[in-house]
């Protein structure tokens, strides 16, 4: 019982981040991008780079929870615990790599 309140808070962390990041607070907020210099950021395109984080933050909230759920209606409170952890781990990788890549440079 206790780890569902775990996993509610968990998406809707994901959740909120996905919905409060922003062109303002993305300075801040976004590691890598906050400690690069002016010139850096001038040649990244905050804005495509939003377009891909925002809705991936907030799918993530909302289909892990739901994953965990309907996973503890099939299988072991363990096995549950794996599904769910590999359903948040996986799609973070892939935010780590797409995310790096040069997809979001400007071409100047």
């Amino acid at each position: 019982m206790e780890l569902d309140f775990v996993v509610i808070g968990v998406g809707l962390l994901n959740y909120l981040i996905g919905s409060f990041t922003n062109n303002e607070n993305a300075k801040i907020l976004l590691a890598g991008y906050n400690t690069m210099s002016k010139a850096e950021r001038e040649k990244f395109d905050i804005d495509e780079y939003l377009k891909f984080f925002k809705p991936f933050f907030k799918k993530l909230g909302i289909y892990s929870v739901l994953i965990y759920f309907i996973s503890s209606l099939i299988l072991d409170e363990i096995t549950t615990i794996w599904v769910w952890t590999i359903a948040i781990t996986i799609p973070v990788i892939y935010l780590a790599i797409y995310g790096n890549s040069n997809r979001f440079k400007k071409n100047k």
